[in-house]
């Protein structure tokens, strides 16, 4: 079935006021106030084939979706620039705490801005941010595949045919400007973005029948036949797999998840304030434990962020510097993803025993949120990430207080 891409959001974000300029410490307030909004609307797309069209459209209005480029761009720098991560990682926490659904979509839109404004030539900046900017355009990255893959055929000067498909197309149907990577004739892995409105594809809705995160459309797309020119293609081929960029990334969905987890501990407290069971000393407990785990989460947040201003002045470096310590920050950047991930079971665990199964079932909002926090947590490679702090730090001989 053809689907033009974006066509749902794309008609009426053309038609929405250009964002105010704000500033970072406008953002922040404003993504906490969004977020009550968005938990509130949460339960109405929580179905295969929903997708929060309007809160993407509060968020278009309210300037998120430029504030990933660089000011000079008309962004805020929020998380190109690395001394903003703190501030994207915690805003990321406010929009998943309202949605995750949300949430994981437009992470995706802010890993894209950066790949471009780290790896794209001076015009695909230049273009890029302005259809962020003016028009509003919805940015992903697609990059999961099955068997087959999905190939980039050289058919004439400057030109390409893609030829299969992506699985988990988070925002499929919406998003306008996705990342769709492939593999060129000697094996290697390309960036490519893919104008949607402008090609036909064949997007397989039935794919998606998940237990959790249903609203973020992420169906599987075929690309077969759609012909792109040179200028489509980002960087040069190998650069999405290039370090840190690759892995110092996953910072990005933590800190969503953490919201997540922060979401549980909010409608745990007010399950138990509604039925007076706030005297309890077990529930006191559990409820002890849930704000250990998050204050710790948080403390994650701000070390990641720290470790990456102190990396570069720009997020991942320049790629045409090599740096010192990029196997130290990947480390760092996978035990934080690592520790996020086991807080958010610990907290998920913790607030099924504090409100037991009448506070488990449809149309409470706990249900859901643990739907989707559970499916969002099975993110790739956790033990080879694991394994690789494991390996950093065996090949280390600096003292444990000095090793990141």
């Amino acid at each position: 079935m053809p689907v033009s891409g974006g066509v749902l959001i794309t008609a009426e974000l053309l038609t929405l006021p250009l964002a105010p300029e704000l500033a970072i410490a406008d953002l922040l307030p404003l993504a906490g106030q969004l977020a009550d909004d968005f938990a509130a609307q949460a339960a109405a797309v929580d179905q295969p084939g929903a997708f929060p069209v309007n809160e993407f459209e509060q968020l278009a209005r309210a300037g998120f979706l430029a504030a990933p480029l660089r000011t000079h761009l008309g962004g805020c720098g929020l998380g190109i620039e690395s001394a903003t991560t703190h501030d994207l990682l915690r805003l990321l926490k406010h929009i998943g705490r309202g949605n995750l659904a949300i949430g994981r979509v437009y992470e995706g839109h802010v890993n894209a801005l950066q790949l471009i404004q780290t790896f794209g030539t001076a015009e695909q900046v230049e273009r890029y941010g302005r259809e962020a900017r003016n028009q509003h355009k919805l940015f992903g990255v697609w990059n999961a595949e099955d068997a087959e893959g999905l190939h980039l055929v050289p058919t004439g000067p400057d030109r390409y045919r893609l030829e299969g498909a992506k699985t988990f197309c988070s925002g499929g149907g919406h998003v306008e400007r996705p990342f769709v990577n492939g593999k060129l004739p000697d094996g290697s892995w390309q960036m490519c973005i893919v104008p949607m409105e402008a090609v036909g594809t064949r997007c397989d809705r039935d794919w998606w029948q998940p237990m959790g995160m249903r609203a973020t459309a992420s169906y599987k797309i075929d690309f077969s036949g759609v012909e792109v020119g040179a200028e489509a293609l980002i960087g040069q081929p190998g650069d999405y797999l290039r370090q840190p960029w690759l892995t110092a990334g996953v910072v990005r969905f933590a800190a969503v998840q953490l919201g997540g987890a922060e979401a549980l501990f909010d409608l745990t407290r007010q399950y138990l304030q509604g039925e007076q069971r706030t005297e309890h000393p077990y529930q006191q407990e559990r409820l002890g434990q849930m704000a250990i785990a998050l204050e710790s989460g948080n403390l994650w947040l701000r070390g990641a962020a720290d470790r990456l201003a102190d990396y570069d002045t720009q997020f991942g470096g320049t790629p045409d510097v090599v740096h010192p310590h990029q196997a130290r920050l990947v480390a760092y950047a996978n035990m934080m993803r690592t520790a996020i991930e086991q807080i958010c079971i610990d907290t998920m665990q913790l607030c099924q025993r504090s409100v037991g199964t009448r506070g488990l079932l449809p149309p409470h909002a706990m249900e859901r949120v643990i739907r989707d926090l559970t499916l969002y947590l099975r993110q790739p490679a956790f033990d080879a990430a694991l394994a690789g702090v494991g390996g950093y730090a065996l090949a280390q001989t600096t003292p444990a207080d000095r090793l990141w």
